[in-house]
């Protein structure tokens, strides 16, 4: 019996460039949204997290008759995602929230300063990350954990290639070695970055009690009666349901608030809704956190694109209010453009 020949290196290269582009997309597929993930830690943009999956995708398809299989499909996508973050992130300034630009303000009735100029962190609809058929419950977990909003934006506090560091060995798992390949340092580089990105996000990295997916029956029920409080304009429910040292903050503005007083002045005086029924909501979700579409009512009736809040509970109330003044983001979260 003639043993069967294996095909050569230069066969299996031949046939990577006799694929099609669908043939690779079927290869490719089932990591694009764990790599939107990884995409959005690295940049905090979902739009820019995007578009970085395309152009990964696009260098992974030109040179896929290079790859030499000395790792996984899913291990080679990784190393090219993020050496396209990297670069993208050399003209870009990180993304913030206001409460990383400064202390809160002490005057909600005052002037709110729009700062336009500042490319600020964007929420990531869970939508475009979900579970997936197949995926690990424990991956799941993980990642819900290392894309909440307060944990991105710590992320931006670090320098691009120490941000890279963390999450590929902390997040992915990664061995040293195989970091400092990717990057093209050594070993004891690659542990002093962890060191370092491990010591910054002491320093300002979010508690590890903020609630996430899936809700507990008593954050449902907390979650609703917010929502029943909005729509209705009842804002003394509304701060009722708030911790004693809740924030809200709202970007593009670089105010953000401390306590339920000033939120709620903040809600009566600066808040374009004034009657229940203003403000229509719908449930969706966001970094692996309870998300609050909110639509306004226009002259002729319509319910029409406003903000989009993520909102952080813990055990004595809502602690966190982020309002997304970017009606750019309906889109991502597949929102309808009105409400009847």
């Amino acid at each position: 019996m003639t043993a069967t020949a294996l095909p050569s290196i230069a066969d299996t290269r031949q046939y990577r460039r006799q694929m099609t582009t669908g043939d690779f997309q079927q290869l490719a597929q089932p990591y694009r949204r764990e790599l939107l993930a990884h995409c959005y830690r690295m940049l905090g943009s979902v739009h820019d997290a995007e578009d970085l999956v395309q152009e990964t995708y696009l260098r992974a398809w030109k040179a896929y008759d290079r790859f030499e299989d000395r790792s996984s499909l899913r291990t080679w996508l990784y190393r090219i995602a993020t050496n396209a973050c990297l670069t993208a992130l050399e003209s870009r300034a990180r993304r913030p929230m206001p409460t990383g630009l400064g202390g809160p303000s002490a005057e909600p009735s005052g002037d709110l300063i729009e700062r336009s100029e500042v490319p600020w962190l964007e929420p990531l609809p869970d939508v475009l990350v979900g579970d997936g058929a197949g995926v690990d419950p424990a991956t799941v977990v993980t990642s819900r954990d290392s894309i909440r909003l307060a944990l991105v934006a710590a992320l931006q506090h670090l320098p691009p290639r120490q941000r890279a560091v963390l999450l590929l060995r902390d997040v992915l798992r990664w061995k040293a070695a195989e970091v400092a390949d990717l990057l093209d340092t050594s070993t004891a580089a690659v542990n002093s970055a962890l060191q370092r990105a491990h010591a910054q996000l002491d320093k300002v990295a979010p508690a590890e009690d903020d609630a996430v997916e899936p809700l507990s029956p008593e954050h449902e029920e907390l979650l609703k009666q917010y929502v029943t409080a909005f729509e209705a304009y009842d804002v003394d429910a509304l701060v009722r349901l708030m911790t004693a040292d809740a924030v809200w903050e709202m970007p593009p503005f670089a105010a953000w608030f401390v306590g339920p007083a000033d939120i709620a002045e903040l809600i009566l005086v600066q808040c374009p809704m004034k009657a229940a029924g203003d403000i229509r909501i719908v449930r969706t979700s966001a970094n692996g956190q309870p998300a609050l579409a909110q639509y306004l009512r226009d002259l002729d009736g319509v319910y029409r694109p406003f903000a989009v809040q993520v909102v952080s509970m813990g055990t004595a109330g809502i602690t966190h209010v982020a309002q997304f003044f970017d009606v750019g983001l309906f889109g991502p979260f597949g929102l309808p453009d009105v409400l009847p």
